[in-house]
């Protein structure tokens, strides 16, 4: 938005979808990342993911035909990414997916639909790792319509880290100095499922026994925990959802994070964090060849496995290419290319 706000040959208009709307969870990252409020607020809700994506594309082709964009960008892998996608191609608006061509190999995962069915009907995708490249390429995307530009995430990251660390979060919830382990689990997968939910949890039990836990629980897993009615331990310490700034201060400086999501195991990969990803697959293969994160499984052996291997392993990480905080600069350059030089080549041939 900060790159585009910036280029007088463009006018960027922001859409929130309210997919996920609940001031601690959406609201608090604006105010964190200083973002203006969006020109269009959707307020399309929770709901299944065939009433969701049906609410968003409801909602959004009144704002596209009002606006006529000359392209949308869609992020990540969400029900909104796909909505915006399907609404906009069906418009003949031009669609640009950033984060495009990351692959679980897992259809069972909704994202994974959603990730490949927005990267077929995208015009332009920009990619963060190789791998997303590579995946294009083999699922017969053209290669002029790739563009790796690294990871937008990891720009945030590098320019808020800095007041991250300013957080008093530590002392709030009372760790001060001392060493603890950082818990995110959210995905349908293991918090739906009690069983699957409870063999992460007693793993996590054992864990803490060494290594206090602190869990930022996310309002879907505490339904699922109190539905399930499973006990923690008195050192698996569960708190509220935290902002960005505040949830990036443990991140940055906690002994190791256990989670489900994919973007924090590219944070913990530049932060230099050791991640154990609670999943049998990831689509971010980087972290693992590049970076701290590694595949614990959602089965307590497994994950106390993982756990053990991670204490052992000192060998020193890299951060994966391009992921350089200047993303943003890269995705500008693409957009520029694209949409600017077909429409200097539409208005040549009229």
């Amino acid at each position: 938005m900060e790159a585009l706000s910036a280029d007088a040959d463009f006018s960027a208009v922001l859409v929130h979808a309210g997919q996920h709307y609940d001031h601690s969870l959406s609201g608090q990252f604006f105010d964190d990342l200083d973002l203006a409020a969006p020109h269009y607020f959707l307020g399309a809700g929770s709901g299944s993911h065939a009433a969701q994506t049906a609410e968003v594309m409801k909602r959004l082709e009144p704002v596209l035909l009002e606006v006529k964009p000359a392209a949308i960008v869609v992020v990540g892998d969400v029900n909104s990414t796909l909505a915006g996608a399907l609404t906009a191609a069906k418009l003949g608006i031009r669609v640009v997916h950033a984060e495009a061509g990351l692959r679980s190999f897992d259809r069972g995962m909704p994202e994974e639909i959603n990730r490949v069915v927005t990267d077929a009907i995208s015009d332009l995708l920009l990619v963060s790792e190789e791998s997303g490249r590579s995946n294009l390429l083999r699922e017969g995307i053209a290669a002029e319509r790739i563009r790796l530009t690294g990871n937008l995430m990891v720009d945030s990251l590098r320019r808020h880290v800095g007041r991250a660390m300013r957080s008093q979060v530590r002392e709030r919830l009372g760790i001060g100095g001392k060493s603890f382990g950082l818990v995110t689990l959210h995905r349908p997968a293991n918090v739906d499922d009690a069983s699957q939910l409870a063999r992460i949890v007693d793993a996590l039990s054992v864990i803490a026994s060494d290594l206090p836990l602190y869990w930022p629980m996310h309002p879907r897993t505490r339904a699922r925990m109190a539905q399930a009615a499973l006990p923690l331990p008195d050192k698996i310490h569960v708190v509220e959802p935290l902002g960005y700034l505040d949830f990036l201060c443990l991140e940055a400086n906690c002994a190791a994070v256990f989670t489900d999501s994919g973007g924090i195991q590219e944070e913990s990969t530049v932060l230099g964090v050791p991640c154990l990803t609670l999943r049998d697959n990831t689509e971010r293969p980087a972290t693992i060849e590049y970076g701290t994160n590694r595949l614990a499984g959602t089965r307590k052996a497994t994950i106390l496995r993982a756990w053990e291997e991670s204490r052992a392993d000192h060998e020193k990480k890299r951060i994966p290419p391009l992921w350089d905080g200047k993303a943003a600069t890269r995705c500008h350059a693409a957009l520029r290319e694209i949409l600017l030089s077909r429409r200097a080549a539409e208005l040549q041939t009229k």
